[in-house]
């Protein structure tokens, strides 16, 4: 599974011109599900972004994760296939490496579920919509998470 995290002070997503979403600070997290992931990755990605020390402490330096009590940050998960694109023949991007709809509509559900259980409150876009996402990038702090990248013994 594929993530990118933007730190945000607010974030929200619209379809067919209606809110169905929004969220104060914390995470927009747009997410990939690829050919071959598992419940292992969304279980693995979930506690990756529920423990992600980006959040400023007192002292200004990156020690608190959104959970933290003096954080209390939310995400607003987007999934998004096209972060699986691949760009390295021609000016069309190819999404082979995308998971199939139906599947990895169960495996970004299953992030959801697992970040929650992190004690993240999370709110969603609509799986295989046309959404207009709004952020206000705070920092700006963008991060890229990839589980195929990281080895088992972390």
């Amino acid at each position: 599974m594929k993530a990118v995290l933007q730190r945000v002070s607010t974030a929200s997503v619209c379809v067919d011109g209606a809110v169905i979403a929004a969220t104060g600070a914390g995470f927009l997290a747009l997410v990939g599900v690829e050919k071959g992931d598992t419940p292992v990755e969304a279980e693995l990605l979930a506690h990756k972004v529920a423990g992600l020390r980006v959040f400023n402490d007192e002292q200004g330096k990156f020690n608190l994760a959104i959970v933290h009590p003096d954080i209390k940050g939310e995400v607003l998960a987007v999934s998004q296939f096209t972060l699986l694109a691949d760009c390295r023949k021609g000016r069309r991007p190819g999404f082979d490496a995308a998971e199939r709809p139906a599947e990895a509509h169960a495996l970004f559900e299953l992030f959801v579920q697992a970040l929650e259980a992190e004690g993240v409150t999370v709110r969603c876009g609509r799986f295989g919509a046309v959404m207009e996402v709004t952020l206000v990038n705070e920092g700006p702090v963008t991060i890229i998470l990839d589980t195929n990248t990281w080895t088992a013994g972390r």
